[in-house]
């Protein structure tokens, strides 16, 4: 009964957490939204410049991630230790393929001077600036979950491959799953925004 108690304890706290995420992030999508509204030609002008293919591809590894963090929970709860470790291991690989590709994509958007308080930025007019202050924040933010997520699976692997995550005590796994969902489910939203915008 105590363990139960513990269980849905660590359960709901994660839960909590996770809504405090979301409510950040929402947030920052409201801020998007009302300049979006004041300024839609320099925002459908800043998405022109951003790499379509690149943010496309990291939806997929995204996705892809996702499914096989869950596959890998689920592999856990069937006694395969072995699958489960293989799951994580390239749920990790997906998030540093991520990282890699959103590097190269800051770098060619500094390459072609569009960073903070750059000239160009001030040249293209309020909205241009605003736009792209807005791209650098919240894929910044994101990138940094991205972080904490591979932190989190990381650190449920190690355990994985000690046995102290089972088919009986898995919340470890289960709740960096449940975050590394939630750094999926941002991305869905900041990929049309940023990337399709019209």
């Amino acid at each position: 009964m105590e363990k139960a108690i513990d269980k849905t304890g660590v359960r709901i706290g994660m839960w909590i957490f996770l809504y405090s995420e979301i409510i950040l992030f929402g947030g920052l999508f409201v801020l998007y939204a009302v300049y979006f509204h004041n300024f839609p030609e320099d925002f459908a002008t800043g998405g022109k410049e951003l790499n379509r293919i690149i943010g496309t591809i990291n939806t997929l590894v995204l996705l892809i991630s996702s499914f096989t963090v869950a596959a890998s929970i689920t592999a856990v709860q069937r006694q395969k230790t072995g699958q489960a470790i293989a799951l994580i291991l390239f749920s990790l690989g997906c998030g540093l393929l991520f990282l890699v590709n959103k590097y190269f994509e800051w770098g060619a958007k500094f390459a072609h001077g569009l960073y903070p308080n750059s000239d160009r930025l001030y040249e293209e007019g309020p909205g241009f600036n605003i736009f792209f202050g807005l791209y650098y924040t919240i894929t910044g933010l994101h990138g940094l979950h991205v972080i904490i997520g591979m932190i989190l699976l990381s650190i449920s692997l190690v355990l994985v491959i000690r046995g102290r995550v089972t088919a009986q005590r898995f919340a470890m796994l289960e709740n960096s799953g449940l975050y590394w969902h939630l750094v999926d489910l941002i991305w869905i939203y900041v990929f049309p925004l940023f990337y399709l915008v019209l």
